[in-house]
C-alpha cells in the first residue's frame, strides 16, 4: 500500500466516496464536491483521486451495469474501504486537536 496520508483534495474525495455509498464514480464525485463545497473540479481529477486512492487501499471499485444514458457502457463505482474510512477517522480526529488547541483569537470585524 502507498503512504497513508491524505491532502486536502484526497480527503474530499474520499468523503464524498462515503457519502454517495457505492454510486460513486468520477461524475458523481465531481457534482457532489462542486455542489456542496461551491469548488470547481474536473471528472479527470476527481478520476485521478479517486484512482490515486485505490492504489492506497482506500476505496475499492467495481464495474457496474451498463445504461442506455451512457449509450451501454459500464462506469467504474468506487466504495470507501476499512482503511479509508480509518484514514478519515485519523485526519478528523488531527484536525479537531489542532482546532481545540487554537487560542481564542480577537479579530476586529
Amino acid at each position: 500500500m502507498k503512504g497513508t496520508h491524505l491532502g486536502e483534495l484526497e480527503e474530499l474525495v474520499l468523503l464524498t466516496t462515503a457519502v454517495l455509498d457505492g454510486a460513486a464514480y468520477s461524475v458523481t464525485v465531481a457534482k457532489e464536491i462542486q455542489e456542496v463545497s461551491k469548488r470547481s473540479i474536473t471528472l479527470s481529477t476527481a478520476h485521478t483521486a479517486l484512482f490515486r486512492l485505490e492504489q492506497k487501499g482506500f476505496v475499492t471499485s467495481y464495474v457496474g451495469g451498463t445504461t442506455k444514458e451512457r449509450g451501454g457502457r459500464r462506469k467504474r463505482l468506487y466504495r470507501i474501504s476499512k482503511a479509508g474510512f480509518a484514514a478519515l477517522n485519523e485526519a478528523m480526529s488531527v484536525r479537531n486537536t489542532m482546532w481545540q488547541r487554537m487560542p481564542k483569537i480577537a479579530f476586529d470585524i
